[in-house]
């Protein structure tokens, strides 16, 4: 076991971390988007601070935490009115380990389909959409750190038969510690199979990811969250963010974060709300997200959680 972890967390990533920037030589780049209120309003340096069903996206190693049920809904008002949903449950089935469903989902309006000869429409209609449907698996691999993996099957289609599959697997690692909940992961996200589009064949958006989180302040109305992460795609340069969450009475939340060397996004902000009705505690969340010229993102959230 030791020796396929030690093969998994520094093999497979010397190998990512050795390729050159390749802007544009990877598909299904929708993977690329995070699907998180709380984690997008902390600028994505999230991967040790999900929590929740949330962690089927960013790091299933955190699933092994769950008490019972958690279940999200996200959405993300994306550019040109494109649409941008993320649907998860995860359960705890105690010593047999946390079981997690997933599905994201970018898809566009109805459109029509025009031609040079027909500029105004033939009279038919499409839509557009790329799909993840994964399967996550967790347990504790000592009382202080978890594992998960994450298999997704990718479906890409843009119009009739103009449709692309592909399979991945992610693989995350957590340290959980008792020192002001400081915690470390690691992931390998999106490692899988090439997608196809008629004769072009192109790798996933593969990246590996580390990062870390403490509480900068802990008493008992306050707690303030720091977090950074980094992560090496396997088209591009490093990239890397910091976050920061400011927790009231465990009632009220406000999270700013910050992007380094990206080409557009920047800064971001948000906040939510949690709350406990009839034994079930739910969250609301909402972040905005800066992509200079380009505009901004708004992600709204609500989960759900029960034992």
């Amino acid at each position: 076991m030791i020796r396929c972890l030690i093969i998994i967390f520094v093999l497979i990533p010397v190998l990512i971390l050795a390729q050159y920037q390749r802007p544009g030589s990877t598909d299904a780049q929708f993977l690329k988007i995070g699907i998180s209120p709380r984690g997008t309003a902390m600028g994505d340096a999230y991967i040790s601070v999900v929590e929740g069903a949330e962690a089927t996206y960013y790091n299933a190693a955190e699933l092994p935490w769950i008490k019972g049920t958690d279940i999200v809904f996200n959405h993300n008002f994306w550019f040109a009115g494109i649409n941008h949903d993320f649907v998860a449950a995860a359960h705890s089935f105690d010593e047999l380990g946390t079981i997690g469903l997933s599905v994201t989902a970018l898809y566009t309006d109805e459109m029509k389909v025009r031609t040079p000869l027909q500029p105004d429409g033939t009279g038919e209609t499409f839509y557009a959409g790329n799909y993840r449907f994964g399967f996550s698996y967790a347990r504790f691999f000592t009382d202080r750190v978890t594992i998960g993996v994450t298999v997704s099957y990718i479906n890409l289609a843009l119009y009739k038969d103009f449709k692309a599959d592909a399979v991945s697997v992610d693989i995350a690692t957590m340290y959980n510690s008792d020192f002001r909940g400081f915690k470390f992961a690691m992931a390998i996200s999106h490692f899988g199979s090439n997608v196809k589009f008629v004769n072009e064949s192109y790798p996933l958006p593969t990246a590996f990811t580390f990062g870390a989180s403490i509480n900068a302040i802990e008493n008992e109305s306050q707690k303030v969250i720091l977090s950074f992460s980094a992560l090496k795609p396997n088209d591009g340069k490093p990239l890397s963010q910091f976050g920061l969450e400011w927790n009231f009475l465990d009632e009220f939340f406000a999270r700013g974060g910050y992007k380094l060397n990206y080409d557009v996004a920047t800064f971001s902000f948000g906040g939510g709300v949690k709350f406990n009705i009839s034994k079930v505690n739910t969250r609301v969340d909402y972040s905005y997200s800066s992509f200079g010229l380009l505009g901004a993102a708004h992600r709204i959230g609500i989960g759900i959680s029960f034992e």
